[in-house]
């Protein structure tokens, strides 16, 4: 140190940075120490000698704080023992600027002290001819050496400035992280320790004031990742800054579900029907994507850039936090979809459920397992639901439908103005619904569009398009016709509730039997090309089995029409039997009115039938089939052959007569399926009639005159229905056995003349 004495003798430096010489007393040349310089040296070693000792004298070599203590506390009042502390606080600051102004204004002393080092240590190195070799790195790092602790020893102010309430906290932590190592490396020299306790005070204020920020509710997202990151690089504890993080964090998540949660209305048990949601579908996924999702969003990538690879805060405390949330995100979307009424705007709904899956596509890059696969399942969910609505509304549709036909077919006519024809209400009634099916797989496509990201999803690459709408929209409503157009026979009418028109059910056979002959293909191509699915393995094709049903359901329908038109004409004849009284009754004149009403009717039928059934094929007709005549005792099969003169004294055995015809007649079938025809139709339904004449006539006594009219009654049926039946031998067997059963039954059967029958019938 001697050489950095002479130094420090050699270039004195005034405050102002001017030199001079001392004049003072002192060996060596020195001056004697005076201003700062005397406050940092202390007295000279003269001067002490000379002092008095003074154990409480504060710059003595004697002092002792102990005794200057006790003479303090002893003779001092409070408020100048306060007064002194801060005097002291001011000298100790005052030294160290002092001691800062000494290095600066001393800064070429040191600088030549440092140079002679090198100089007069090269001769004990034994270099070879004396020529001293360079230490131009240890003489040029020395200027750099200094401003490097001169910036330490300014580290704690620069802290207490820039760490204070509305300082620059970042700027203070950058600050203390470069200082910070080389302070703990240096840490066992007292100056060191001194700054590093300083700017660790400094720091943990701070720490603490950020804490109690982390606290404030109002932190934006923003702002509490900025807390958060001055808190680690403060050395805080990782993990319970993560849990702080995510509570935080939470509060403010959960605010905003609950913002979304007011927009539902609340569910009242007690109220038959929940009213309205204020806004539609894709306002409220909006709000949900901007506020929710997007601040989860900036969570979790504010959560990995904070603790990434720190212990105790891994990816699994988020994932648990993220699915949490997003679950119940998820539970208010599913409650505000549920709260959509009918149909609305398809569109609306598919650009809400797109919005929905990209942000939610955007969170799960982020944290994948958040909800990837309870998201996508609401989307399916909510179109599936969508297609079920427009299956229930192609449902509601057909019965309107259905409806209408009924209005027309019921609707009183003017005289002379007809109304709408069955052609007509059936190509009605069959584009309409067609109409409608197109418009509805329209409006469902929207859920497989080009522009939309979850039909990328494989869903809706296959089972949507193959369950959802072919099977769960296609296949359903045809199924669902076939069975609601069956229901008009199958099922029993409702008690007060009336029965379908006879024309009705011709209609409904027609339009399942046009669904079976071209409509179920053409729909079925149709589907298939608007939405066509993957290879999801073989699958059995739908069509064979809806043409099957819709076949069956046409075939019940016109069966039930037959025995519907069957049983009205046969309760006529029934009460035209039942209400007269054979015995008493006189010698026909005229054939009765009902026989004229019955050839009415099944004209009348003939006409409705043949508007939407073909003609059919008949059996080639015998020559005189309108002059066929009418006996009590012949067989259609053997005119004559069993039909003697009758003469009272000769009376004949008639149940015999009649067990000989039927042996030799052919089995009639009375309610046998009918063919898709008209004159299939109409000879199943004269089957019925003249089968109830026969039954009736059957439980009733008759006389002469009795026998003689249903003799009349039975060639007039025989002139005119003939030509709607299949097969005249249908019509004329059933009206032999009419015959037989009457003359069986009368007590005296004595038949009317032939040409008299015909003559009656000609003029009736």
């Amino acid at each position: 140190m001697a050489e950095v004495e002479a130094a420090g003798s050699g270039a004195g430096g005034s405050p102002g940075g001017g030199t001079g010489t001392g004049t003072g007393t002192g060996t060596g040349g020195w001056r004697r120490p005076h201003g700062r310089g005397g406050r940092y040296y202390g007295p000279s070693a003269a001067e002490a000698a000379e002092a008095t000792p003074d154990p409480a004298g504060g710059n003595g070599p004697h002092f002792d704080p102990e005794v200057f203590l006790t003479k303090v506390r002893s003779e001092c009042p409070l408020g100048q023992l306060l007064a002194r502390e801060a005097a002291r606080g001011g000298e100790i600051r005052a030294l160290d600027s002092d001691m800062q102004t000494l290095l600066y204004e001393n800064y070429n002393k040191f600088i030549s002290a440092t140079g002679e080092h090198p100089a007069q240590g090269l001769g004990n190195l034994g270099v070879p001819g004396g020529v001293p070799r360079p230490v131009p790195v240890q003489v040029g790092n020395c200027p750099a050496l200094l401003r490097k602790l001169q910036s330490l020893v300014e580290v704690p102010g620069r802290l207490r400035r820039w760490a204070a309430p509305g300082g620059e906290p970042a700027r203070a932590l950058r600050c203390h992280a470069r200082a910070r190592a080389v302070l703990r490396h240096y840490r066992h020299l007292p100056s060191f320790r001194a700054i590093e306790d300083e700017s660790h005070a400094i720091m943990a204020d701070l720490a603490q004031r950020l804490r109690a920020r982390l606290r404030d509710e109002t932190l934006d997202p923003k702002e509490l990742t900025e807390c958060v990151e001055m808190l680690l690089q403060l050395e805080e504890p990782p993990e319970e800054l993560c849990q702080e993080f995510l509570s935080h964090a939470g509060t403010r998540l959960e605010a905003e579900l609950a913002a979304l949660e007011a927009e539902l209305p609340a569910a009242d048990p007690a109220a038959a029907t929940t009213p309205p949601p204020a806004s539609d579908i894709l306002d409220f996924v909006d709000r949900g994507s901007s506020a929710f999702v997007a601040n989860l969003c900036l969570l979790a990538a504010s959560y990995r850039s904070l603790f990434q690879g720190r212990p105790g805060a891994g990816d699994a405390r988020l994932e648990a936090f993220a699915a949490a949330l997003t679950a119940r995100y998820f539970q208010l979307l599913e409650r505000r979809l549920g709260l959509e009424r009918g149909l609305g705007d398809t569109s609306l709904l598919v650009r809400a459920l797109d919005r929905f899956h990209r942000r939610l596509r955007a969170l799960l890059e982020l944290l994948p397992a958040a909800g990837a696969e309870a998201g996508a399942a609401l989307v399916a969910r909510a179109a599936r639901e969508r297609v079920d609505r427009y299956l229930r509304a192609l449902q509601t549709f057909f019965l309107g439908c259905l409806g209408d036909v009924r209005q027309a077919l019921a609707a009183p006519r003017p005289p002379g103005k007809e109304g709408p024809g069955l052609p007509d209400l059936l190509g009605t009634l069959a584009s309409s619904i067609l109409g409608q099916l197109k418009a509805v797989l329209a409006y469902v496509q929207l859920f497989t569009a080009k522009d939309v990201a979850f039909a990328s999803l494989p869903y809706f690459k296959g089972e949507f398009c193959v369950e959802a709408v072919r099977e769960g929209l296609v296949v359903a409503f045809v199924r669902w016709l076939c069975r609601t157009a069956r229901g008009f026979a199958d099922g029993p009418a409702e008690r007060g509730a009336p029965a379908a028109p006879p024309a009705l059910l011709l209609l409904l056979a027609r339009l399942c039997l046009d669904y079976e002959a071209t409509t179920i293909s053409y729909i079925l191509t149709l589907t298939d090309e608007q939405f066509p699915p993957e290879d999801t393995g073989p699958a059995v094709a739908p069509g064979p089995a809806l043409c099957a049903e819709a076949r069956g359901a046409a075939q019940r329908l016109l069966d039930h029409y037959v025995q519907v038109q069957g049983a009205a004409v046969a309760q006529m004849l029934r009460k035209s039997v039942e209400t007269r009284d054979w015995l008493g009754t006189v010698e026909p004149r005229n054939v009765r009115a009902v026989m004229k009403r019955v050839v009415e009717d099944i004209t009348a039928i003939d006409l409705q039938v043949g508007q939407l059934l073909e003609e059919g094929v008949r059996r080639a007709q015998s020559s005189d089939s309108s002059r066929r005549a009418f006996s009590v005792y012949s067989s259609s099969r053997a005119p004559g052959r069993y039909a003697p003169s009758y003469t009272p004294s000769a009376p004949m055995d008639t149940h015999l007569l009649s067990n000989i015809q039927k042996l030799f007649s052919e089995r009639i079938d009375i309610f046998s399926p009918v063919e898709f025809n008209k004159v299939s139709v109409l000879t199943g339904i004269i089957k019925i009639s003249l089968k109830t004449l026969l039954e009736c006539v059957r439980l009733r006594t008759l006389g002469r005159f009795g026998l003689q009219q249903v003799q009349v009654d039975g060639h007039y049926l025989q002139l005119y229905l003939w030509r709607f039946a299949a097969d005249e031998r249908v019509v004329q067997g059933l009206l032999d056995e009419v015959a037989a059963s009457a003359a069986h039954r009368c007590l005296d059967p004595v038949p009317m003349e032939h040409s008299v029958v015909e003559l009656i019938c000609e003029r009736g």
